[in-house]
């Protein structure tokens, strides 16, 4: 998990992530289930964690899920589709979670859908 404590500094539990959004954490752990969030398991004790960055606002940040869809589906692991949002991009230029952060998913959905082809 080194390359992505680099990648990504800060992290929430499902109790966090649940305060953030005002829903149980048992919805949070569906949201999961159903893609739109993705939890990698860290920390000691191990916990399943979110990346900050996914909530904005109080919701989750806009376009993720079809991103973490379109990644998946070209058979991205989790780890690789959380390193491919929080790595530089010169070409776009930034990372992919900023911009989709900004409301700017066409570009970022571009290159997902390239890269899963």
């Amino acid at each position: 998990m080194n390359a992505l404590d680099t990648l990504i500094t800060d992290w929430l539990t499902l109790p966090d992530v649940a305060e953030q959004l005002d829903v149980e954490v048992s919805r949070v752990r569906r949201l999961i289930e159903e893609g739109k969030l993705v939890a990698v398991r860290r920390g000691d004790p191990v916990v399943r964690m979110v990346p900050s960055l996914f909530v904005l606002d109080g919701t989750i940040t806009p376009h993720l899920a079809g991103t973490i869809t379109v990644l998946r589906d070209g058979g991205f692991s989790d780890e690789e589709l959380l390193t491919w949002l929080f790595e530089e991009d010169e070409s776009l230029p930034g990372r992919p979670i900023d911009h989709l952060r900004r409301g700017q998913r066409g570009e970022v959905r571009r290159r997902a859908l390239a890269l899963a082809l």
